[in-house]
């Protein structure tokens, strides 16, 4: 049986490709694996604040010398690296936003980045604790970014590829509704892109 894990970060809310998207990888994923259980996180509903001096803090603090201020403090970053621990598969939505993922899909990403919990440190440098992940992206893009003038900006795919690879999720792949503002583009674009969808 797997877990999916399908964190959404649009604010387009009901009108978003990249939730669209990313939901029709999730059925591809469901039929796939029909017995799956599914945990959907809307990052923009929870609103996860942007890292500050006390959350930070409590990340190097071991957990029993934890205040009880200092649990509550750190307990939203505690029940999401929970949640991507737990998970088997994980779909999320990346929308490009002026080049690059929305703030709340960074907001996750910093709460997450917890020294020994989630990556560590070898002989050799940095190691990715969360391991035997698959991860699929549903990026969207009003552009196009996968190639020509526009992949220079794009700063989304290759940063999530390395972040991500740096926690240890490796095993990655990204599915693209791209051009979705570009005039004789934009009417195929979400046909293109969910045709594209395969899942391992």
């Amino acid at each position: 049986m797997k877990h999916i894990l399908h964190l959404k970060s649009s604010i387009q809310g009901k009108e978003s490709y990249s939730i669209k998207l990313g939901q029709a990888i999730v059925e591809k994923v469901q039929d796939k694996y029909p017995d799956s259980t599914l945990e959907e996180l809307n990052l923009v509903d929870i609103d996860i604040p942007h890292l500050n001096p006390a959350v930070l803090r409590t990340f190097f603090i071991p957990g029993d010398q934890l205040t009880a201020e200092e649990k509550e403090t750190i307990r939203l970053s505690d029940e999401m690296v929970k949640q991507l621990l737990t998970a088997d598969i994980i779909v999320i939505g990346a929308p490009l936003i002026n080049f690059t993922i929305p703030t709340v899909l960074k907001a996750w990403i910093d709460h997450i980045t917890r020294a020994g919990i989630t990556f560590g440190y070898g002989e050799n440098g940095p190691v990715g604790k969360v391991t035997g992940k698959k991860i699929y992206v549903a990026m969207s893009s009003g552009g196009v970014y996968s190639q020509g003038p526009g992949k220079a900006n794009d700063f989304v795919a290759p940063y999530l590829k390395a972040f991500l690879g740096f926690l240890g999720m490796t095993d990655l792949t990204i599915f693209r509704a791209e051009g979705l503002k570009v005039p004789e583009v934009k009417e195929h674009a979400m046909e293109k892109a969910i045709n594209s969808i395969r899942v391992d």
